[in-house]
């Protein structure tokens, strides 16, 4: 579903670097968290993933598409909801949505389908059709992801996606999340959120100074570290120095 193989972005000239010889491997069916302390890399990472950065070392490929020599395919594969929605907000939610629509090639019946659903979810129906200018952050965090899921992509890419959301909202993410995930699909998400990752996650990344220093099934880690929680397991692989 998605393979980041040996990939590294340094920045300052070469002498700072965000990602280091990172690899990972996600499967079909699974909610995979993201984690690190501020700067330790899982933006860049995600941009690089996405095709907002380029890939210079390493390789990306997402349902088997190089994110680099075929990035078309790879990014009709996937849904991406950055930290911070940058959204045309001259558009209203209506227009926002056909607009992503068109672009992948989804009917308009289907389309409105799926609005429908993810609208409702949302509580954002009413807001649907008035400007984006004059949403609220957790509302235009709540378009970027209808628009995100508007194609029903394999593979649904979140960069910090609860920020903003009010409690009603995040518990409808998290659901949609594990329908993602028992639809067969793939789920691939940063946060801070540490308890939001220990209850919903299948597998889960730490990294630090852009480095993988943990991966594995949340049971397993927590069992091989003493049955700490998922926050006391960080703290000690990924504290702040």
């Amino acid at each position: 579903m998605l393979e980041i193989s040996h990939v590294s972005m340094a920045y300052a000239n070469g002498s700072v670097k965000a990602v280091d010889d990172l690899s990972l491997s996600l499967k079909a069916g699974e909610i995979f968290g993201f984690l690190g302390a501020n700067g330790a890399g899982k933006t860049t990472t995600i941009k690089m993933l996405t095709g907002i950065l380029p890939v210079k070392s390493g390789s990306i490929s997402v349902c088997d598409h190089d994110i680099v020599k075929d990035p078309i395919n790879a990014k009709r594969s996937f849904g991406y909801v950055p930290d911070s929605p940058i959204i045309f907000d001259k558009y209203t939610g209506r227009e926002y949505i056909d607009f992503l629509g068109d672009i992948y090639g989804v009917k308009p019946s289907e389309r409105a389908e799926i609005a429908s659903k993810l609208l409702k979810k949302f509580a954002l129906e009413e807001a649907f059709d008035k400007r984006i200018s004059g949403y609220s952050h957790g509302m235009k965090q709540k378009i970027a992801i209808i628009g995100a899921l508007i194609h029903d992509p394999s593979l649904w890419v979140l960069d910090e996606p609860m920020m903003g959301l009010d409690p009603p909202s995040a518990y409808a993410l998290k659901e949609l999340m594990k329908e993602h995930r028992d639809a067969g699909k793939t789920v691939f998400f940063s946060t801070h959120v540490l308890d939001v990752a220990e209850k919903i996650c299948d597998r889960v990344a730490i990294i630090n100074k852009g480095k993988l220093v943990l991966c594995g099934n949340i049971d397993e880690i927590r069992a091989a570290k003493g049955d700490e929680s998922l926050e006391e397991i960080f703290m000690s692989v990924a504290a702040y120095e």
